[in-house]
């Protein structure tokens, strides 16, 4: 496959929908065909399991099901959109990939690691990020900064402790599997987070044409 896949990782509200728009438009400028997506969702059959696995009228939803529907929506993302963009040269942006099933389900739900990562091989097809964006900021802050008074996802709601131990995981995860993993310091403004961010993405596409 001819393209770049890069993906954002961290925290709910650590800015990865901000930054990856900005990204987005930066490779824009530049002239450079890409496409942004998400996780989970990404395509019509995605974006319905995301609004199932999201809605918080579903509190009775076992961990193995959440994990099993995660990788679905994510196997239908790699068919569908990943794999033939890759083809066709271009470079996918995605909030959200592996990392976070590993971390929110291996780890938070503590169904583990390496169960989780065998349902989501099989979903994958050996697709790989070559560039994973991790951004390092306190998930409390910014869960609160997200959501502020108001009401959140299912998953947004689970409470503090839960949010701490997902990012208790994505911190072994970043030791686990530290391929092609670049740390952001998330706790920066928009514009520092967006140029660190854009230092590694030409870092990619410099080598790419090397």
């Amino acid at each position: 496959m001819r393209g770049l896949f890069i993906t954002l990782e961290g925290p709910d509200g650590s800015g990865k929908s901000t930054i990856i728009k900005l990204i987005g438009d930066y490779l824009k400028d530049k002239g450079i065909d890409s496409i942004m997506t998400r996780e989970p969702g990404g395509t019509l059959i995605g974006e319905d399991i995301r609004s199932i696995i999201l809605d918080e009228k579903n509190t009775n939803m076992g961990a193995e099901t959440e994990a099993l529907l995660y990788a679905a929506s994510r196997g239908q993302h790699v068919h569908e959109k990943i794999i033939p963009a890759l083809e066709e040269g271009k470079v996918v942006l995605c909030e959200r990939f592996l990392l976070s099933s590993l971390a929110y389900q291996g780890v938070g739900r503590g169904l583990g690691i390496e169960r989780v990562k065998a349902i989501n091989d099989f979903a994958l097809r050996g697709v790989y990020p070559h560039l994973i964006l991790f951004f390092h900021v306190d998930p409390e802050l910014t869960l609160k900064r997200k959501t502020g008074n108001l009401a959140g996802d299912r998953l947004e709601k689970e409470g503090n402790e839960f949010h701490r131990k997902v990012y208790g995981g994505y911190l072994d995860l970043l030791e686990m599997y530290p391929k092609n993993i670049k740390i952001i310091d998330a706790t920066k403004s928009i514009e520092e987070v967006f140029n660190q961010s854009i230092k590694e993405v030409e870092n990619l596409l410099s080598k790419k044409e090397a």
